[in-house]
């Protein structure tokens, strides 16, 4: 299994954002948990872009705290694999953080794990697949050192 190719973008609105690093290592945390391999991008973003994106490819208002687009191809000449696109939503991951008791760190860590899920095909459309996805998610998180966001 080849090491993921995990780009990181910052818009350029955000006043906080974990570092490249951390970031990396959640997402890769994630693929190892689930023995998934591919190349993703994560993209931190603010509260004007993440509206626009859930408003033209969910039709919902306002803000959510992330969003995955999955494309999940392989290059023409058998290369690396693309799962596609985790964005996240800064100022909402603070604001949720802060109501929720838990360190912004934590819940980015939280919500960069859910949406590598997503790419690789996870969701929680039903009570079925919520619980199959959130196991994982829990079992991702302790090796990285994070409480059960759900409890």
């Amino acid at each position: 299994m080849t090491t993921p190719k995990i780009a990181v973008q910052v818009a350029t609105d955000v006043d906080a954002a974990p570092r490249a690093v951390l970031l990396r290592r959640w997402a890769r945390a994630a693929l190892d948990g689930i023995g998934e391999s591919g190349d993703l991008c994560i993209r931190v973003v603010g509260s004007a872009e993440m509206i626009d994106l859930n408003t033209r490819f969910r039709h919902k208002q306002g803000a959510t705290n992330v969003l995955s687009f999955g494309v999940d191809v392989v290059a023409p000449d058998g290369g690396d694999r693309m799962l596609g696109d985790v964005v996240i939503c800064a100022p909402l991951v603070a604001v949720e953080a802060a109501t929720q008791g838990k360190s912004v760190a934590d819940h980015f860590a939280h919500l960069v794990v859910h949406g590598v899920l997503h790419l690789c095909g996870y969701d929680h459309e039903t009570a079925a697949e919520a619980k199959v996805m959130e196991r994982h998610e829990v079992a991702i998180l302790s090796t990285l050192g994070v409480d059960d966001p759900y409890r």
